[in-house]
């Protein structure tokens, strides 16, 4: 079978085709651990979690590598102001090891593996010494020069030699704009377009996290560079088959990691896929919006919140917003629970034909369609004697069946209390409905509304 995936670079879904036989080079653009990581985040990791399964699924092997970006702005700026104006190197690692590990935790938590047989994850802090080597390389070649506050990267000289500076973005993407004549700060908008830091000479502001070097003068890396060195440490120089990311990261940091890196080495990156923006009740997550959610406040919610979270973000395509709203959260966690009871039911009629598996597979493949492979999976349980198939197109997702909760005994107060609702819903008497509701969940349980009238569960 051929996987077809959307190409960022070319606006199209093309077969993909790896060089390497059968082993794909995997890259994904990882957290930058100043802070805990929010479901939008999460989202754009469980996409490149499908695709790396999704392959597998196909028969490649999977060379999965993911940075972990401990150095730039954020980062540094938060340690400054944890530890104080001497903060040094050590503190920046003490300060970002914290969020990385919880952020290890909400993949686990969202199945996603991150054990070394699975995955490699590449810290920037790490790399410092490879970082200085590239820089060098570009100053070299005179894609970069230096300044009095750093090293930058000349978009004229690299324009002058490719031509395609911002092509990822769309092809015309310079037209009407001049380069401007530098841009220190690692984030910026399309307006700003200018050059770009490479390294960024030592500044107050950031305390004493610093690397000495006698050609670049003590400094520390831009972020941009950061991936592209690692991209080539961790294969070797060879082409990334397949680079992921969210659709923030287009420009300015993919845009800056194919200037940067295609002077010393081509091609840099054969494929580029991205993931679209998370909504929040129709907006942009925000705390000032009130509507900004990490894994652990959807866990007050529901204990298994991880799993019932991708679960709600495979039932929409990678490439289109995804909007979460806590309605469809709870929706999504008795789907699970649903598609897992008819997993272990054993009452079911046998399987008319074996077609299921092909079609889940034409899913997967046609540029990971996970809505439909779900309701292929869905069909699937509705039979006999379908256990392996079900669990093996069920690991390809990234699913897990939730374990059925024991019966518990309604009291018959809830009971009674239950019914009366039912009646005042009936009758759209919502308002007493709403407070009998009320206090069926001050008794410790949950009346979920179903056509065939209400289901009463334990608060968990």
């Amino acid at each position: 079978m051929t996987i077809r995936l959307f190409n960022t670079l070319k606006r199209e879904v093309e077969e993909f085709k790896p060089v390497g036989g059968n082993s794909v080079n995997l890259y994904t653009c990882g957290p930058t651990v100043y802070d805990s990581a929010h479901i939008g985040n999460l989202r754009s990791y469980i996409f490149a979690d499908v695709l790396r399964r999704a392959l597998r699924y196909n028969g490649y092997k999977v060379n999965w590598v993911m940075n972990i970006t401990d150095v730039d702005d954020k980062t540094i700026k938060r340690t400054v102001d944890k530890y104080g104006p001497k903060a040094t190197p050590k503190e920046l690692r003490e300060y970002t090891d914290k969020y990385f590990e919880e952020f290890k935790n909400d993949l686990k938590a969202v199945n996603i593996p991150t054990d070394s047989e699975n995955i490699t994850f590449i810290r920037v802090s790490d790399k410092i010494e490879e970082i200085k080597n590239f820089i060098k390389e570009l100053m070299k070649s005179e894609y970069a020069y230096k300044t009095d506050d750093g090293v930058y990267f000349s978009i004229e000289k690299y324009q002058k030699k490719f031509g395609d500076y911002g092509n990822l973005v769309g092809p015309d993407f310079l037209k009407g704009k001049k380069v401007g004549a530098r841009v220190k700060v690692d984030e910026y908008e399309k307006e700003d377009l200018s050059d770009f830091a490479l390294w960024k000479k030592r500044d107050e502001s950031d305390g004493n996290i610093f690397w000495e070097d006698e050609e670049l003068g003590d400094g520390r890396p831009g972020w941009h560079i950061e991936c592209s060195v690692i991209n080539k440490i961790a294969f070797d120089g060879a082409p990334t088959d397949i680079h992921t990311g969210g659709v923030d990261l287009i420009f300015p940091h993919h845009t800056n990691e194919i200037a940067q890196s295609q002077p010393l080495y081509r091609p840099f990156v054969r494929h580029w896929a991205h993931c679209e923006h998370l909504l929040v009740d129709g907006k942009k997550m925000a705390k000032s919006e009130g509507n900004f959610y990490t894994l652990k406040d959807l866990e007050k919610e529901i204990p298994n919140a991880g799993i019932v979270f991708r679960y709600l973000a495979l039932l929409t395509n990678y490439r289109k917003q995804m909007n979460f709203t806590i309605n469809a959260f709870h929706a999504a966690e008795s789907g699970l629970e649903h598609l897992s009871e008819k997993r272990f039911d054993e009452s079911h009629p046998n399987i008319p034909d074996e077609s299921y598996e092909k079609t889940f597979l034409d899913d997967l493949n046609n540029d990971l369609n996970t809505a439909e492979a779900m309701r292929t999976l869905w069909q699937l349980v509705g039979y006999k004697n379908t256990g392996s198939r079900a669990d093996k197109m069920a690991y390809a997702l990234g699913i897990e069946f939730l374990a059925a909760d024991e019966e518990v005994e309604i009291p018959l107060k809830v009971k009674e209390l239950a019914d009366e609702r039912e009646k005042y819903r009936r009758n759209e008497q919502f308002i007493e409905a709403d407070r009998l509701r009320k206090e069926i969940d001050a008794l410790g349980f949950i009346s979920e509304d179903t056509s065939e009238g209400p289901v009463l569960k334990p608060k968990k």
